[in-house]
């Protein structure tokens, strides 16, 4: 089902449907899409906004759904929209009108504002420690060698003798820097949008703190405007990025054995 199709009389030309569509992309964060989806619905139960009942139905269909996906018994249908329509209309066929009530009190705005932080967070969360066990086989290498006596360079040209160890330890220094920028730009990712909806809040009597609690966040976003459209952890993320490319760019340049001539 495509969103927008209630508004046309005709059929949709395939390539408006081409450009609208963004399941190509976000179909990988279907794990956070679902995660948020889940929380969003136990808020909704616990204010009373919708039932007990279809609460328990709506956890219990998108668990569902999300062991389906991981085992690939349920396949991403390559037609949906986005992930968010796949994920809503998979509930409603699975559950009945109960998954209809799911998008109480959300906009697709916050919803995908909220999946996307996740999803960055969770790069984050992935790519730290790999950065710290790198840093950690740069100062065991360091400590082999700390009397292994080398060139080092300038210009392009040999300069002042250094130990390889100290060589080593100036990598370890830059890495421990692409920490700190992702910890930053983690931290400033780390509030939720849920509850902006399109961009000016929700009728409905909902608990922000507690969708926020249920997804790790340090708390809600303050502002709704810019809850749905701020992007500049996105961009933080994104440098942060391109910083450690560099790094490890120089550090393989630096270290390929030059071809026998």
């Amino acid at each position: 089902m495509k969103l927008w199709t209630g508004r046309f009389s005709k059929e949709i030309a395939k390539e408006t449907n081409d450009f609208n569509s963004s399941i190509p992309f976000d179909q990988r964060m279907y794990k956070e899409d679902i995660t948020g989806s889940m929380a969003h619905a136990t808020m909704l139960g616990a204010k009373g906004i919708i039932s007990e009942e279809d609460t328990a139905l709506i956890l219990d269909g998108l668990q569902a759904i999300l062991q389906d996906l991981e085992s690939g018994k349920l396949q991403i249908d390559p037609n949906a929209e986005d992930i968010h329509t796949f994920v809503e209309g998979e509930l409603t066929a699975r559950i009945g009108d109960a998954g209809k009530r799911l998008h109480t009190a959300r906009s697709r705005n916050d919803q995908v504002a909220l999946d996307d932080r996740l999803y960055v967070r969770n790069l984050c969360d992935d790519l730290i420690p790999q950065i710290k066990d790198l840093i950690r086989v740069l100062c065991k290498k360091a400590s082999d060698y700390a009397d292994a006596v080398m060139p080092s360079y300038t210009h392009l040209q040999r300069a002042q003798p250094i130990v390889f160890g100290h060589h080593m330890l100036a990598y370890a220094e830059m890495f421990l820097r692409d920490i700190d920028r992702l910890e930053d730009a983690r931290k400033r990712m780390n509030v939720c949008p849920l509850g902006s909806g399109a961009l000016a809040g929700t009728t409905y009597d909902i608990d922000r703190n507690q969708t926020a609690a249920l997804l790790g966040f340090d708390g809600p976003c303050r502002n709704s405007l810019d809850g749905v459209s701020d992007r500049d952890w996105a961009m933080e993320f994104a440098s942060a990025l391109s910083i450690i490319m560099v790094h490890l760019s120089r550090f393989s340049e630096e270290h390929t054995p030059c071809p026998d001539t």
